[in-house]
């Protein structure tokens, strides 16, 4: 009797397929182009997914890890042919069903021997047939592939000889051609307000203010650009930016979120850079190999925190390489979505579904990454830092030794505290914590694992049930550790940072036990966590995953770049004369910092676009493949890449083309309603910039602008973050990790980007603004308006608290003047007079309401809280 498969099969192929039923079948002819497609990528001599290899009869023969899969004669008993034919999960091949045709000539050709052609040297593959046995032999670029917009070097149109600013060429242009109007020139208050938000992110005071209105000349603002761009805020507002991109946190993330003590000095890096105007370029040459540049500064190690800045959890790598390969990972989406705008890490598994990136595009960036280790810089002399590892070492030697015995004596009272504490859960997580860890299913260790790793036991719990004599010896060797910690030597500044070295020596830091149900797994190898000494640093082999399995090797990998945005041919490795790191990173740093790449300058004047009119000329700012938005001025797009590079890579000079131009002193409004209803019909997203685009302050820029109207924003730069207060519900929250609740007060109020950045707890009135995920790279940030964001700026303690020193400010200047006062609260929060009709307004408010109310109301206002 037929197999429903055979059946399904005939039903689909037609009447022809069953009438073919007793036809010989060829391998050359009909089973090798199928092996050749579907089979040989993950087994064949290279590659043995599962241990078995299917290039010869007879390793297809001998079977893999689950036996026998060929049995000749015999298609039914033969678990190749049952998997390709759904009899059997999962069904082969993974990601795509062979056709009915295919699936029944396996069938046939099993049942008539499985009969490879005879070849010279016995019954073997087809002699000169052609096995893709590597899978990083990746097919090559098309000319089509290459073509698309992204992947053409950026070409600079040339202009006619006017004096009109190349921004407004391009955009006039297409206007003109959509036959849009553009609007009217905004007025002098409106382009204030926006120049200090775009570029500090603070609203001017109203001297500062007044000194622009004033200003009459010609110069006025080209005088206020520069002004600006020397500010020192201005690399709090531009660094905040790459913040963003670079997913940067003062936590790890995930169920332990321990701090990270020095991440602030990469923060203070950022703002510097932006400062310095360092050229783009430079920075992230400095951020992908700080530590191989051939003049390496403090400066240029604190960048390295770029690639360390991702979530990570609480287990050791070695023990656990799942997690070290989700971190890699993150730095490829990181360094793909941020530099590159494509979604690199979607070939993780397979080749781009989309775009031409290969997934041995894929491997070949883990393998330049591949050598990375974590370490902090010591940014001091090599001595004094020497002798304070020496120190240290000693100590900590000690101090775990003591831990150790602090852990064997509160093991056995963990133990019977803990099954109390799992009664709360479900009886199926009961269950499985009752199962012994070798029998537990799949399941049933993932639920277990959850439970253990987050479920504790707590020192006062343990001292209520711990005997005398254990509890003594528990304080003696406290007493221990107490007495160790004073003797530590006088900390030096450290920079979180990478370097080079063997992860598989990495030395164990908080949280670094073994996850639950794993012991130490290190792998039996000679070697050291960094290079030192005599001789050249060889980086560790990596390997490209088959499907992305951490578990299925295929061959070792070597480093390189997306294949589709290469030309020529740049080094892969630029080893440093020390010989401590391989120069990988060197390499894939300068690769993307060269004017030869078609896509980093692109990305970077899009990035700047975008913050200046609210969206990029691309909109998908991390994304310039197939799926994300086409550039809807590829020519200004172009011109501004070439014209970025051809300028030092300079993002001072590209404000100062963009904001000099008369598409950026565009107003918001038409007065024209002609005009604008014929705009709206042609163009009603404004795709086209043909007004300045409304656009809500970011989550930061709300609580600064909030604090400089009080008159309470403590404008002191860098240094380690700050903790504003926090009620006391949202504390409880704070599992693991820190949070150094502060009093509120000048302390805490400084500018928001050196608020601490807990990735388990944001601050909640950032994070009610649209604060990005702060796990992942960031391109731009979502805008929403919901109820919680009014509710927040009625009720939250820290506004109210502001809006009384703003009443406070208009008192002490204006003392029992309710008029002046008014007048003074309107230029300092709108950089504007009153109108009369809200003179009026506000002066019949404070008849019946205190002053510290209406200042309340001032920090409510839409013109507030938007740029126009």
């Amino acid at each position: 009797m037929p197999s429903r498969t055979l059946i399904l099969a005939a039903a689909l192929a037609g009447s022809s397929l069953l009438s073919a039923a007793d036809r010989q079948v060829s391998f050359a002819k009909d089973i090798q182009p199928v092996f050749e497609k579907s089979c040989w990528n993950c087994h064949s001599s290279a590659v043995q997914l599962s241990k078995l290899n299917l290039a010869t009869r007879d390793a297809a023969l001998k079977g893999g890890e689950h036996g026998a899969d060929l049995i000749p004669g015999n298609a039914e008993k033969s678990r190749l042919y049952r998997l390709v034919a759904g009899l059997e999960k999962p069904a082969m091949p993974i990601g795509g069903r062979l056709s009915a045709e295919d699936i029944e000539s396996i069938r046939l050709w099993i049942n008539q021997g499985a009969v490879w052609e005879q070849g010279a040297t016995g019954e073997r593959a087809v002699p000169g047939v052609s096995v893709k046995a590597n899978p990083l032999d990746d097919a090559p670029i098309r000319p089509e592939e290459r073509n698309y917009w992204a992947f053409r070097p950026p070409v600079k149109a040339a202009l006619p000889g006017t004096a009109v600013n190349p921004v407004d060429f391009f955009i006039n242009a297409a206007l003109a051609k959509k036959g849009l109007q553009r609007a009217p020139e905004a007025d002098r208050v409106t382009l204030l307000r926006r120049a200090y938000t775009d570029l500090i992110g603070l609203p001017p005071t109203p001297a500062e203010a007044a000194e622009f209105l004033n200003d009459t000349s010609p110069a006025a603002w080209d005088k206020l650009i520069e002004r600006l761009l020397a500010s020192p805020h201005y690399g709090e507002r531009w660094g905040r930016h790459w913040l963003d991109v670079a997913r940067y946190a003062d936590s790890n993330g995930f169920e332990h979120d321990f701090d990270r003590p020095n991440a602030w000095r990469y923060r203070d890096y950022v703002i510097r850079a932006f400062n310095q105007d360092k050229p783009y370029s430079t920075m992230l040459r400095e951020q992908i190999a700080g530590d191989e540049l051939p003049a390496v500064t403090y400066d240029s190690l604190i960048a390295t925190g770029f690639l360390r800045s991702y979530a990570k959890v609480g287990f050791r790598e070695q023990d656990n390489p799942e997690f070290r390969y989700e971190y890699l990972d993150d730095m490829i989406a990181t360094i793909g979505r941020g530099v590159l705008g494509l979604t690199v890490q979607c070939a993780r598994c397979h080749d781009h579904k989309f775009d031409p990136i290969r997934q041995a595009d894929y491997y070949r960036l883990q393998s330049s990454l591949w050598g990375y280790v974590e370490v902090d810089h010591p940014l001091t002399s090599k001595a004094e830092a020497d002798s304070w590892r020496t120190q240290t070492g000693q100590i900590d030697a000690k101090v775990a030794a003591l831990k150790a015995e602090l852990k064997t004596l509160e093991t056995p009272y963990r133990n019977q505290l803990l099954p109390a504490r799992y009664q709360k859960f479900p009886q199926n997580i009961q269950t499985a914590l009752a199962t012994p860890e070798a029998q537990r299913t799949p399941g049933q260790v993932l639920l277990a694992n959850q439970v253990t790793r987050t479920v504790t036991v707590s020192e006062s719990e343990i001292a209520r049930v711990m005997s005398p004599a254990d509890k003594t010896e528990k304080q003696r060797l406290q007493a221990a550790m107490a007495q160790l910690e004073k003797q530590r030597p006088t900390p030096i500044p450290l920079a979180m940072g990478v370097t080079d070295g063997d992860y598989r020596f990495t030395p164990d830091g908080p949280g670094d036990e073994p996850a639950p149900g794993k012991g130490h797994l290190r792998e039996a190898v000679e070697g050291s966590y960094v290079h030192s000494g005599t001789g050249r640093y060889q980086p560790p082999p990596s390997y490209f995953m088959i499907r992305g399995d951490v578990n299925s090797h295929g061959p070792e990998t070597q480093p390189g770049f997306v294949k589709v945005a290469t030309y020529g041919n740049p080094a892969t490795a630029l080893p440093p004369a020390t010989g401590h790191t391989s120069g990988r990173r060197l390499a894939l740093a300068e690769w993307l910092a060269s004017r030869e790449n078609p896509l980093t300058a692109r990305v970077a004047v899009n990035r700047i676009w975008h913050h200046h009119f609210g969206e990029g000329i691309a909109a998908t700012l991390d994304n310039f493949g197939k799926m994300g938005e086409a550039p809807v001025n590829p020519e200004l797009l172009d011109w501004l890449a070439v014209e970025f590079m051809d300028q030092g890579w300079s993002m001072k000079q590209m404000h100062r083309l963009i904001m000099t131009s008369a598409t950026y002193k565009m107003a918001s409004e038409f007065q024209n309603a002609g005009s604008l209803a014929a705009n709206l019909a042609k163009d009603p997203q404004n795709k086209l910039l043909w007004r300045y685009r409304v656009q809500r302050l970011d989550a930061e820029n709300i609580r600064d602008a909030i604090l400089t109207a009080s008159g309470g924003l403590n404008r002191q730069m860098e240094g380690p973050p700050v903790f504003p207060m926090l009620p006391q519900e949202v504390l409880k929250a704070v599992f693991t990790g820190i949070w150094k609740q502060k009093e509120d007060g000048p302390a805490v109020w400084r500018r928001s980007v050196y608020v601490y950045r807990k990735r388990g707890l944001p601050l909640p009135m950032l994070d009610v603004f649209d604060l990005p995920n702060q796990n992942i790279s960031c391109g731009a940030r979502n805008v929403t308006t919901v109820p919680t964001q009014a509710l927040t700026l009625m009720n939250n303690d820290f506004v109210l608290h502001q809006a009384q020193l703003f009443a406070q400010r208009l008192e002490e200047t204006a003392p029992g003047d309710k008029a002046k006062q008014v007048d003074l609260a309107y230029t300092i929060a709108l950089s504007r007079a009153p109108l009369p009709a809200e003179r009026n307004l506000a002066l019949g408010f404070l008849q019946e309401h205190a002053l510290g109310e209406f200042t309340h109301v001032m920090l409510n206002l839409n013109e507030f809280l938007y740029v126009r």
